[in-house]
């Protein structure tokens, strides 16, 4: 274990996490508000710490995999415990738990909050939280890579420990471009959003925030009514933003290359969008009789399933009081989650596509024990690694699933709020249903439920694997 380059990694983050805490400096001074004090001290204490761990070089910029799950996954740590620093400082939440937890929800983009009024909330702290969707939709080491040239070739081992989905591959040949051209399509289609949420008629600060919260698919309302309270044109604009942040960012990359034939048959994107339309229109049948209209049910069922299956957790209308059998669709959604490569969390459409194509070939080989089928995926042959890895994947989601469900069963709350809360922060949606459903919060767990309920989230945001191997002992070992 390089440990060297692990501590100059974490000093750096602490540099960026100085430097993304000027933007809510900034927005204190311009609404005169003091809690900007307390974004100041931070980002004071995390840059001179920053810079006092950086004063000695690393022995060696070389470091693997295990370097680099291991520094993702205490840089998230890292950034959520001075995140939270401010929030807590600033006397607007009741104890650092709750701070943490809001922080951690910003960060992973899930969106759960444990505040029962946001608008008591000042503007800069409402920013902060809106801004951590951002921050940490695309990822800050992602970030880190885009402007630094941290190790050479080997800094590939820290994309793939941050980047979601069961494969990580370079768009362009050298990994800082890669990271560099992701960056540069977020920012862009974030700022696309800003300007057509302003052009509905949504002031700048709502247009900013809004848009923070569809870029990271994290689901930070402004308002206690979360989107609900906004025009119908802006509903439809958060709608589509949602649906194209939950879209492979390779889809993107084609079409900027010219190659729309390419971009149009990937097979992924296909399937995401095929699970959107078949949602929305059994949605739409079933709650049409609770709406004036047809077109109404659609536009509130099109909002929600965009919404859960992308993780973003936005809600324009309370559906938790929606028919069962529309429920079960938003929970199953919630589970599918968006595209790998996206800044959607769930287990991804690509992992699904693959193990019911694996259990395909399975029932096939059944029949024909002698007949020998590949799985395909994206016109390439999906290798035992692949599937190995998304086998594994779905063993420890389903043991980090139940043992979620166990813990925080012991606050003895109802079946429903437990089985959905976990599955709104493991898959980093937001809202569940019952007692934590999009009306509610998460303030009715006790504190140690929420620890629980924050590891849930920094777990699902970073693939399962990186925080879990911060538990194996091994991974410390000395090489």
């Amino acid at each position: 274990m390089n440990y060297s380059i692990i501590r100059y990694i974490l000093c750096r983050v602490l540099e960026f996490q100085a430097l993304f805490l000027t933007l809510p400096c900034l927005a204190a001074a311009i609404y005169k508000e003091k809690e900007g004090f307390a974004y100041a001290a931070v980002l004071v204490g995390c840059l001179i710490l920053g810079e006092a761990g950086r004063l000695k070089k690393p022995r060696s910029n070389v470091f693997y995999a295990r370097e680099g799950f291991v520094a993702v996954s205490l840089s998230w740590i890292l950034l959520s415990i001075t995140g939270a620093l401010p929030l807590y400082l600033s006397g607007e939440f009741a104890s650092y738990t709750d701070a943490l937890f809001e922080t951690i929800s910003g960060l992973t983009t899930t969106g759960a909050s444990i505040l029962s009024d946001v608008e008591a909330l000042s503007q800069c702290n409402l920013f902060w939280r809106s801004f951590t969707h951002w921050i940490g939709g695309m990822g800050v080491l992602v970030l880190m890579l885009a402007v630094l040239p941290l190790a050479g070739g080997y800094n590939m081992y820290l994309m793939r420990a941050e980047s979601p989905g069961p494969t990580v591959g370079k768009l362009v040949p050298r990994v800082r471009h890669t990271a560099r051209l992701l960056y540069e399509i977020y920012i862009v289609m974030t700022i696309i959003q800003i300007v057509l949420l302003l052009v509905t008629g949504m002031a700048p600060f709502e247009a900013m925030t809004l848009s923070f919260g569809t870029a990271g698919t994290g689901g930070f309302g402004i308002l206690n009514s979360s989107i609900g309270s906004y025009s119908i044109a802006s509903q439809v604009v958060i709608t589509i933003f949602m649906i194209l942040f939950g879209i492979n960012f390779n889809v993107y990359y084609l079409f900027l290359e010219k190659k729309p034939v390419q971009a149009l048959k990937h097979e992924e994107m296909r399937y995401y969008l095929g699970f959107i339309f078949t949602a929305v229109l059994f949605i739409t049948i079933n709650i049409r009789g609770s709406f004036q209209s047809v077109l109404e049910a659609f536009h509130h069922a099109a909002f929600q399933v965009a919404s859960i299956i992308t993780t973003t957790g936005y809600s324009t209308t309370d559906f938790d009081i929606w028919p069962e059998f529309s429920k079960f669709i938003l929970v199953l959604l919630m589970f599918c989650g968006a595209c790998a490569g996206s800044t959607g969390g769930g287990i991804k459409v690509s992992r699904i596509v693959i193990m019911l194509k694996l259990l395909k070939n399975e029932l096939s080989y059944l029949i024909h024990p002698k007949r020998v089928r590949q799985i395909h995926f994206e016109q390439h042959v999906v290798t035992k690694e692949v599937l190995r890895s998304v086998s594994v994947f779905f063993i420890a989601y389903a043991m980090i699933y139940g043992a979620s469900v166990l813990l925080i069963s012991l606050d003895n709350l109802d079946l429903t709020t437990n089985f959905t809360a976990v599955a709104a922060t493991l898959n980093n949606i937001g809202p569940g249903l019952n007692q934590v459903g999009p009306a509610s919060n998460f303030s009715v767990y006790s504190q140690p439920a929420k620890y629980v309920l924050m590891f849930d989230m920094l777990a699902g945001r970073l693939e399962l694997f990186p925080l879990l191997l911060l538990f194996t002992p091994s991974t410390w070992k000395r090489s």
